[in-house]
């Protein structure tokens, strides 16, 4: 038996190096045979980490069942997860959000849900003594991980624990946080081989509000003029995801990593009276800037209201 772990569908860095860091603890610490999955193409700066740090992409699958054993990483929400997810065996859920609802196991297993920034967080605070054990690769995984989920510790997210051991990750690794954080948010913003369709569906999440469902989409980048100059083609765009995806309205929030504000594109008066609604702004055209906010998890998603 090969244990499956895996994170949510739109895999990011933590959704990526997540999988492999528990797959390294339960094979090499526990003893346990298991294989990190993914359920999606990595995002840029999910594919530079694993080059960085020696790491092949893992496999993509499409399903799991029921003869299946898995590990879930990073989300508990079926919604992110693979349709045949509560007809397998699930053993673990380690993660950082809210709790969803709506997984179904065979028997009683092992859930850890801790408000850290990332799950590579939790997952070092799970190991105990063995985190020593980790080679450099596994370190520089967990490093990446947190500096993704943190924005280099912008985000409101962001706890001491995390940014703690960040620190004592780079001074094992001899890494300069701040220069590794650039080249990988530089590679997060390098967008231009992915259709507007892409765009849309590459770091994004499902939520209903009110009895609207929304595709709320996020794009993290130093770069945001890249991305909004497209906006006119990003927005004529949403309607066709919304369509194929099954929601009612695709929302795109550009985080301005450096500026540390999101802008979020408003294609019709549907989105018009939610950024309103939400966040308290003015909306006079086709786009709102959102000063201060940097987080789904934290600022946009509890925020959302029509």
């Amino acid at each position: 038996m090969t244990i499956k772990v895996f994170g949510h569908k739109s895999p990011d860095t933590d959704s990526i190096g997540s999988p492999l860091i528990w797959a390294w603890y339960l094979s090499e610490i526990r003893g346990t045979k298991a294989e990190a999955k993914l359920l999606g193409e990595p995002n840029t700066e999910a594919a530079f980490v694993l080059k960085k740090w020696g790491y092949p992409q893992p496999e993509i699958i499409a399903d799991v069942g029921a003869g299946d054993t898995c590990v879930i990483v990073d989300t508990n929400n079926p919604a992110e997860l693979p349709a045949g997810i509560n007809t397998a065996d699930v053993i673990q859920v380690i993660d950082h959000h809210k709790l969803a609802g709506g997984l179904e196991t065979k028997g009683p297993i092992d859930i850890t849900i801790k408000p850290l920034a990332c799950t590579a967080t939790v997952m070092h605070e799970l190991m105990g003594a063995n985190a020593a054990k980790m080679p450099d690769s596994i370190k520089g995984l967990m490093l990446s991980c947190i500096l993704s989920d943190t924005l280099e510790f912008r985000s409101p997210t962001t706890t001491d624990q995390d940014r703690a051991l960040a620190t004592r990750l780079a001074d094992d690794l001899g890494i300069d946080i701040a220069a590794y954080a650039t080249e990988m948010f530089e590679a997060k913003s390098d967008i231009s081989a992915f259709s507007d369709a892409e765009l849309l569906r590459m770091d994004s999440k499902e939520y209903v509000v009110d009895g609207t469902k929304f595709r709320v989409s996020v794009l993290e980048t130093t770069a945001p003029k890249i991305v909004l100059d497209r906006k006119a083609s990003l927005i004529e765009s949403m309607a066709k995801v919304a369509a194929e995806d099954g929601v009612d309205q695709v929302l795109l929030f550009v985080i301005d990593i450096l500026q540390e504000q999101a802008t979020l594109l408003v294609p019709n008066a549907l989105v018009k009276s939610l950024a309103e609604n939400s966040f308290g702004v003015p909306v006079t055209g086709d786009s709102v800037i959102l000063p201060g906010v940097m987080s789904r998890k934290k600022q946009i998603i509890p925020s959302l209201k029509l």
